[in-house]
């Protein structure tokens, strides 16, 4: 797959495998987490996911990979050209899903509803990583300072009480708290905007460092059965978005179905 120059006219078709597969291998990971906490809230798996190391730890994991590949999808689209109009057509769809799971959790759990989980904090993060694209090797330092919010937070808390209000809905969704939100998926601007830049930055080094191996590993694995995984991962992750949206009404809709037949 040729590299296309800086100012070439963005094509869907011009596409990195390895970064479409890592996308797809967060999505993978986070099926299996979600239809663990289905289970959980069916009563097939009795733990915590809120409070069990072993689920919040892997909760970030995925929300880290799943933003960082964002920031690397950006990094691909200012490098191939991508023209505004696309980008606020994609950023239209992700804004309009993230509502739809914001409905839709409601209905599901109205007291712990999403109402800034990740496509609410993906949708705000591109714009940003979009005006952040000429920053350069800067990346890497505003991503460490937009980490670093959440921990300068807890202590402008800790010496202005009055700072109590940033826990409310209206601001919470900067991430300025000093305790987490009653919700069932909760993903700020801070500090997952670091997250974001970095992938950003990674992105643009690869491209300007490392672009050559990045095709010659796709091609690599266009053929051959060896390379079928990784062919599976990468049609997924170019499909992230709808498959995102649809994951989770299949996995309950088996478990509701699973419980119907125990029943009869």
């Amino acid at each position: 797959m040729p590299r296309a120059s800086p100012t070439a006219p963005f094509s869907p078709a011009s596409r990195y495998v390895a970064v479409d597969a890592l996308r797809g291998l967060a999505m993978v990971w986070m099926t299996v987490f979600h239809f663990c906490f289905d289970l959980q809230q069916a009563g097939y798996l009795n733990t915590n996911f809120y409070a069990n190391p072993f689920w919040t730890v892997q909760r970030t994991a995925i929300v880290s990979l799943f933003v960082f590949c964002a920031g690397l999808g950006q990094a691909i689209a200012a490098h191939q050209g991508q023209s505004g109009a696309r980008f606020w057509r994609r950023w239209r769809q992700i804004a309009l899903c993230a509502l739809l799971v914001s409905i839709g959790s409601w209905f599901m759990f109205p007291q712990s509803y999403i109402y800034f989980g990740i496509l609410h904090g993906m949708a705000l993060m591109l714009i940003v990583a979009r005006g952040l694209t000429a920053a350069g090797a800067k990346l890497w330092l505003l991503g460490a300072l937009a980490l670093a919010v959440p921990w300068l937070a807890q202590l402008l808390h800790a010496t202005w009480p009055a700072a109590d209000f940033l826990n409310g809905r209206a601001f919470n969704w900067l991430g300025l708290i000093s305790h987490k939100p009653f919700t069932v998926d909760y993903a700020p601007l801070f500090p997952w905007l670091g997250v974001m830049c970095w992938g950003l930055a990674a992105g643009q080094w690869l491209l300007r460092n490392r672009a050559a191996e990045l095709e010659v590993w796709g091609s690599r694995c266009g053929t051959g059965t060896t390379g079928a995984p990784v062919r599976g991962l990468a049609l997924l992750g170019r499909w992230s978005l709808s498959y995102y949206m649809l994951h989770q009404p299949v996995l309950l809709g088996g478990l509701i179905l699973v419980g119907f037949l125990r029943g009869v």
